[in-house]
């Protein structure tokens, strides 16, 4: 398992952000706090508080094509 911080401020990153996560088989979620959503649903991204920067945490090993597509947002 990999946790990465991302930042997400516009409603256009959430959904390019969904887009290139849909393209992968991983299981991914994201956590803010103690709420854990899935990471490619856009419905529930946006009920995180994405004021601050959230954590991705992707359930492989070998992500690295993914990370390299999401590099946009990690901060």
């Amino acid at each position: 398992m990999k946790s990465i911080p991302i930042k997400l401020s516009f409603a256009e990153e959430v959904k390019t952000f969904v887009n290139v996560a849909n393209r992968y088989d991983y299981d991914m979620d994201l956590r803010a706090g103690r709420h854990v959503v899935d990471a490619k649903s856009i419905l529930g991204i946006f009920s995180l508080d994405l004021s601050k920067p959230i954590t991705l945490e992707v359930y492989a090993d070998n992500c690295d094509d993914l990370l390299d597509e999401l590099k946009a947002f990690v901060i």
